[in-house]
């Protein structure tokens, strides 16, 4: 069956700044990311996924400088039109900016443009923090936020279970946006509360019929993960939201320190091989097609 990769990334050193391979303590919490620290480039994405029937593929935002998010736009659309990957792009924009309205037209000024991410990952454990704040506490975010719909724009949120509820809600606020949740969900937290939370929190974003999910980066909460190990929370996702509304993805480089690309995508198929095809479908390839409107 072929696929549609809804999430990965590429990085050229040379070319884009990306402070955080930059870093001199490239510690992250689910260990060390150096060998990240390297060109990774579409030569390299399609030789990790050349075994899996690959279609398509979506580019997520590789938080590069964040001063100057249109570079990275700019960069990945001259990949796209000399190799055809990726087929869309998710790019950058700080909600917090005044200038947001510019930067988002900037963006639509490239075709392959689709959507937004900006990581909202807030925790009390400062190293499971990505941001300072919660973002969806500001009320200036929120409002800025309502201007994707004027771009038809989706956005990608990534963000931890505790931050769910006021997800749901901005959701429900703005409900022509289509919201994109990465990661599963990011079940990090794998003790009994975590679990309850996550599973909580995950029924309160389905129950916003414009809210889908990226089923990826498993590897990240789960780093010597294995496909009995990923998969009650591969099942339950696909329970909570329904398959129409599921999606496999890779990840990749990031989970690359986890498995190899096949590795994966084997593990997958080997979790819905009891599902219809019909499902089997939507999940690997139909879902990504529709939401990322490629």
């Amino acid at each position: 069956m072929s696929i549609i990769d809804p999430h990965h990334h590429l990085w050229d050193m040379e070319k884009i700044h990306y402070p955080w391979l930059e870093e001199e303590d490239k510690t992250a919490f689910f260990g060390s990311y150096a060998p990240l620290v390297r060109n990774y480039l579409v030569e390299d994405y399609l030789a990790d996924s050349h075994r899996q029937n690959l279609k398509k593929s979506v580019h997520l935002q590789a938080e590069s400088d964040h001063e100057n998010p249109v570079a990275e736009t700019r960069w990945l659309a001259g990949v796209a039109e000399q190799h055809d990957i990726p087929c869309a792009i998710v790019a950058y924009a700080d909600f917090t900016k005044k200038d947001i309205q510019s930067v988002l037209e900037q963006h639509c000024e490239f075709e392959r443009v689709r959507g937004i991410r900006q990581i909202l990952n807030f925790h009390q454990d400062p190293m499971l923090s990505y941001t300072k704040r919660n973002l969806l506490e500001d009320d200036e975010w929120r409002k800025n936020f309502g201007l994707l719909s004027h771009f038809d724009l989706s956005f990608d949120m990534q963000l931890y279970y505790q931050q769910m509820a006021q997800a749901a809600r901005l959701a429900t606020r703005y409900d022509q946006t289509r919201i994109i949740v990465n990661h599963t969900g990011m079940p990090v937290e794998r003790d009994k509360e975590g679990i309850e939370g996550w599973r909580a929190g995950m029924k309160a974003l389905a129950g916003c019929p414009n809210m889908v999910v990226k089923i990826s980066g498993l590897g990240m909460t789960d780093p010597q993960w294995t496909t009995d190990s990923i998969r009650p929370f591969v099942l339950e996702t696909i329970e909570i939201f329904g398959a129409e509304r599921c999606m496999f993805a890779s990840n990749f480089p990031v989970d690359s320190l986890f498995s190899s690309y096949d590795t994966l995508f084997d593990a997958y198929r080997s979790i819905v091989s009891d599902f219809s095809v019909s499902e089997q479908s939507m999940l690997f390839h139909d879902n990504a097609e529709r939401y990322y409107r490629l």
